[in-house]
């Protein structure tokens, strides 16, 4: 006759859970006009953010292997993920504190290291210090316009940027490496005086990142609200244009936006006042 094994005692979840080595998030929340303390994170709109991330990290690596064409397609589906995160937590009430803070985290890689990175390694290396100069200004004005964005996001008006936000101006670095691969201006092929223009356009639009001209953030579009049957037919419209020529087009609408910012400055500074 076999012996019962002594019963071993379960394992509280408190003493398990403090045997994992990585600790549990904790964040304080506003729920009913009281302060709660609420454990863990939202995984839907930190999906997105995370394939943003991943997006970007893949833009670095394609650069560093020379698939400028990947690399800068790449960027452009970060801003379409970034673009997502942040209107699915809204929608689903599932903003956090910690989700803002990944998002910054993910724009830095996503809209300030992996640009910069892209257009260096594609055509900036015959500058030599000068170039990874250049392209250090905009590493740094990513950095700064996102610090001061976190910084000032409570009282800054919604309907306008503190400067180019970080990414329109990556989609304006990203789609000029596109244009150029796409025509074979890569390499060998690349002139001297091209990798001059794109340092130039680089480091111009890191410092607009800083600046204290006004972009409209176009987040007074009610996307929820109805609109005129016609304007259904922008969206149709738009992508075929955009599908003509991907590179050149969004080319041409990332430089747009770059200099409707200093723009409208100008215009609001030089016209007449009412009395």
């Amino acid at each position: 006759m076999s012996e019962d094994k002594p019963e071993q005692d379960a394992i509280p979840a408190s003493k398990l859970e403090s045997s994992i080595p990585i600790g549990e998030h904790e964040e304080e929340v506003s729920e009913g006009g009281r302060k709660v303390v609420r454990r863990g994170v939202y995984l839907l709109p930190n999906i997105f953010t995370m394939g943003a991330l991943f997006s970007g990290f893949y833009a670095i690596v394609a650069a560093m292997n020379g698939v400028f064409e990947n690399a800068a397609i790449a960027i452009f589906v970060a801003m379409f993920l970034d673009g997502l995160d942040g209107r699915v937590a809204r929608l689903t009430k599932t903003q956090s504190a910690f989700g803002a803070e990944l998002d910054s985290l993910s724009d830095m890689v996503s809209f300030g290291v992996a640009p910069a990175l892209v257009v260096f390694s594609w055509g900036m290396g015959p500058l030599g210090r000068v170039g990874w100069a250049l392209s250090f200004i905009f590493v740094a004005g990513a950095a700064l316009r996102l610090a001061r964005f976190n910084t000032q996001i409570a009282t800054a008006d919604n309907r306008y940027f503190s400067g180019m936000a970080s990414p329109p101006a990556a989609a304006l670095v990203a789609s000029l490496v596109w244009l150029c691969v796409e025509n074979g201006l890569q390499g060998a092929a690349l002139p001297y005086s091209l990798s001059v223009i794109a340092g130039v356009v680089t480091a111009a639009v890191g410092v607009l990142m800083v600046t204290n001209i006004p972009y409209h953030s176009f987040k007074g579009i009610d996307f929820k609200g109805r609109v005129p049957f016609m304007m259904a037919l922008l969206i149709p419209l738009i992508i075929a244009i955009v599908f003509v020529d991907p590179p050149l087009v969004l080319l041409s609408m990332a430089s747009t936006y770059a200099v409707s910012g200093p723009i409208l400055k100008l215009w609001t500074t030089l016209r007449p006042k009412r009395a």
